[in-house]
C-alpha cells in the first residue's frame, strides 16, 4: 500500500557523465488522508458525468466530436511546437503550402492515432501494445518517424538542455523502461485495487511521462491516454475530454508539477492540480457544446425560414458542414446532388448570410470555411 502522503517518487542512478531518474513503480493500493483530494475528485466526477449525460442528449455527438479531436490535436501539437493553426487544420492536404505540409501531417496524424485507438479499445484495454500502435500512427511520416515509431526506446533519452550532461531531467535508462511500462499497464488495469479511475490516470500520466518511453511523441501519447483511459473505463461514452487546453495555459506549471513529484515527491499537489483540471475542462467542453447546439437550431431556423427553394440543399450542406467545416463548389455540388452552378449560389448566399467564409483568396479552386462553427470552439 502507497500513502500519498508518504508516497517516495524514485531515485537516481548513475550514468556516464550523468544520472537517471528511476520511478517507484506504481501498481499498488493508493490511500490518502488530505480532505481536499476528495473534494476535488468529487467535483471532477460531478462535472464528468454532467458532461457525458449532456453528450448524450446531442443529436448527432459524432458530428461534433471530429472538431473536439482537431482542436485537441492542434493544442497537444502546439505545446511539442507544431505551428498549424485551426484553418490549416481543416484544409485538405493538397491545400496547404509545401512549407507547411509537415505540421499539417502532424496534427491530422493525432487525429487518425486517436480514433484509431478510440476503435481498437472495443478489443484492447489501455496497453503497451494499443499505446505503441498509436504512437507507430503518430509518427507516420513526419520528424519522427525515424525515432522507432510503435516502439519503446532503446537509447537513453533526456528532456531540456543541450546534451544528457546538462539535461533539465534524464528518464530511467532505456533497459528499465519495458518493466516500468509492464507496471504501469497493469496499474490502470488492475481490479484488485480500489483507486478511483481519475486519481488511477492521474498518477499514470505523471508516470510515463516520466519513464518517457519513446523516444518523440511521449507529451502527445500521455495526454492521449487520458482521453483513450476515460473512455475504455466506460466514464465517458466518447472522447470528449482533452487536457491539453489545461496544460498549455500555463505551461510552466504544468512541467513545474511534474517535476515536483520527482524532486519532492509532491504527487498530492500533482493529483490537485490533475483534477482541477479535469473539472475545469469538463465545465468548459459543456459551455462549447451548448453553444454548438444553440449555433446549429439558430442556423436551422433561419436556413428554413429564408432561403425559399434551396432551404433543403442548405440544411444538407449545413449537416455536413457540422462534420467537416472546409467545402468547396465542388464539394458542396457532391455533397448536395446539385449541378456546379447551383452549388455556386448556395455557396454564395451561404457567404452572404455569413456561415461560410472565403479563405484562399483565389478566383479558382476556392475553399470556405464554416466560421461560426470554428468560433464556437476556438474562441472560448
Amino acid at each position: 500500500m502507497i500513502e500519498l502522503e508518504k508516497y517516495q517518487a524514485g531515485h537516481f542512478e548513475k550514468g556516464f557523465g550523468y544520472k537517471y531518474f528511476v520511478p517507484t513503480a506504481i501498481n499498488d493500493e493508493w490511500v490518502w488522508k488530505t480532505p481536499a483530494v476528495n473534494r476535488l475528485l468529487e467535483k471532477a466526477a460531478i462535472k464528468l458525468g454532467e458532461l457525458n449525460s449532456f453528450a448524450r442528449l446531442v443529436p448527432n455527438i459524432d458530428l461534433f466530436i471530429q472538431l473536439h479531436v482537431t482542436k485537441e490535436a492542434l493544442v497537444s501539437s502546439r505545446i511539442e511546437g507544431t505551428q498549424t493553426n485551426i484553418d490549416e487544420a481543416i484544409l485538405p492536404y493538397e491545400e496547404i503550402k509545401p512549407e507547411r505540409r509537415n505540421d499539417w501531417q502532424e496534427v491530422n496524424n493525432y487525429i487518425r492515432a486517436l480514433n484509431e485507438a478510440v476503435e481498437e479499445l472495443k478489443t484492447l484495454p489501455v496497453s503497451s501494445r494499443l499505446i505503441k500502435n498509436t504512437h507507430r500512427t503518430l509518427l507516420q511520416s513526419v520528424r519522427g518517424e525515424h525515432k522507432l515509431p510503435g516502439e519503446y526506446r532503446t537509447s537513453q533519452n533526456w528532456i531540456g538542455g543541450g546534451t544528457l550532461a546538462d539535461a533539465i531531467f534524464v528518464p530511467p535508462q532505456h533497459l528499465l523502461v519495458n518493466d516500468l511500462m509492464g507496471d504501469l499497464e497493469k496499474f490502470l488495469n488492475n481490479d484488485e485495487i480500489d483507486v478511483p479511475a481519475l486519481v488511477r490516470i492521474a498518477i499514470a500520466h505523471y508516470q510515463f511521462e516520466t519513464i518517457h518511453p519513446f523516444l518523440d511523441g511521449n507529451g502527445r501519447i500521455g495526454r492521449l491516454m487520458v482521453s483513450l483511459y476515460l473512455v475504455s473505463e466506460e466514464i465517458l461514452d466518447k472522447p470528449l475530454l482533452y487536457l491539453s487546453t489545461w496544460f498549455d495555459k500555463n505551461k510552466a506549471l504544468y512541467y513545474d508539477n511534474l517535476n515536483r513529484v520527482r524532486t519532492q515527491n509532491g504527487m498530492v499537489q500533482w493529483i490537485k492540480y490533475f483534477l482541477a483540471g479535469v473539472e475545469q475542462t469538463a465545465t468548459q467542453a459543456v459551455q462549447t457544446l451548448s453553444k454548438v447546439l444553440a449555433l446549429k437550431a439558430g442556423i436551422e431556423q433561419e436556413i428554413s425560414l429564408s432561403f425559399g427553394r434551396r432551404s433543403t440543399s442548405a440544411l444538407l450542406l449545413l449537416n455536413s458542414l457540422f462534420k467537416d467545416p472546409a467545402t468547396s463548389v465542388d464539394k458542396a455540388a457532391r455533397t448536395c446532388n446539385l449541378s456546379y452552378k447551383a452549388a455556386n449560389d448556395l455557396v454564395a448566399l451561404m457567404q452572404e448570410k455569413k456561415y461560410l467564409t472565403e479563405m484562399t483568396g483565389q478566383t479558382r479552386n476556392r475553399m470556405f470555411i464554416f466560421e461560426p462553427y470554428l468560433n464556437a470552439f476556438f474562441n472560448d
